[in-house]
Parts: structure tokens; sequence; C-alpha cells
């Protein structure tokens, strides 16, 4: 029987950065159709005190490979933020997505009896269990920065709709 935490994680991070490359494509087409310098829509931010687009995609990114990594008891790989164009996000979500199909099923039969701890040895320490991680930390952190990326595009003119946030599912 598969693990229910991997069931509501890998199949939905894969479908949600699927939709997110999806996005950034239609994106990318909308710059080049507009004649729009990409670095204008890459920097955008829908407020000054928000992370711009890159930065979400990034962060997006990163909740993905640490939700995978920690549910499966393997370590969170250490990957530099250095996109700055459309191909170097393709490549980034390529990337979070290879790494979190590495992850078997089965790897995942221990995950409910995981404590995951978060900014371990800080002041801010908070110690959860793995169903709480997933659900209560995890997975709305990747939503919002998922969302917020598809926000920023919409706010820009970039012509998506809830399909394409939602992907193939």
């Amino acid at each position: 029987m598969t693990s229910p935490l991997y069931s509501a994680s890998i199949p939905v991070l894969q479908q949600m950065l699927g939709a997110l490359s999806d996005v950034l494509a239609k994106a990318e087409a909308h710059v080049t159709d507009k004649k729009i310098e990409p670095a204008a829509l890459l920097q955008a931010r829908l407020f000054p005190d928000m992370f711009p687009l890159v930065r979400q995609v990034q962060i997006a990114a990163d909740f993905a490979k640490g939700i995978g990594s920690r549910l499966a008891g393997a370590p969170v790989p250490s990957w530099p933020d250095t996109e700055t164009s459309f191909a170097d996000l393709q490549a980034l979500i390529a990337k979070a997505k290879d790494h979190l199909a590495s992850f078997t099923p089965e790897q995942f039969a221990a995950s409910e009896s995981l404590e995951i701890v978060l900014r371990p040895g800080t002041p801010k320490e908070k110690k959860l269990s793995a169903s709480a991680y997933l659900l209560h930390y995890g997975l709305p952190q990747f939503f919002f920065h998922v969302t917020t990326t598809y926000a920023i595009l919409r706010h820009n003119g970039v012509e998506v709709g809830k399909r394409d946030y939602m992907g193939a599912y």
C-alpha cells in the first residue's frame, strides 16, 4: 500500500510544478509577442515588499525538493538561487521534478513516524510530525509561492486562467 504522505505530496508537487512550468512558458511567449524585456516580468512583484517572480519560483522549487526529501528521510539538496531567465527557471523546475521523481513510495513507508525539525538550533525551532509538516506547513508554503507566481503573471497581462494554474491531473 502506498503511504498516504507519498500520495499527498509527490504527485501533487509534480502536478503543480508542471503547471508552473506551463505558465512560465506562456509568460515567455507573452514577453516575446509583446516585445517586452523579459527582466521586466521576471522581476515583477505584486507589491514592493514582496519577492519578485524569479524568487517566487525559486522558493516553490525549494519547498518541493524539501518536502519530498524530508518525508522520504533523505537529505535536502542545496541548490544555489542563480536563476535570471525563463530558461533558468524552466531548468530549475525540471531539476525539482527530477528530484521528486527519484523517490519511490517505499521510501515513505516509515514517514508517518518522522519528526520534522524546522530551523534546528535556532530560537524559531519548531518540531512537527510528518503529516503536520506536510499539511500545515510544507504544502501551504509551496502553494503560496506557486499562486503568487501565477498572480504576478496574471497581473502583468499574461493570459492564464484557472486551468493553467491547476495543470494536468
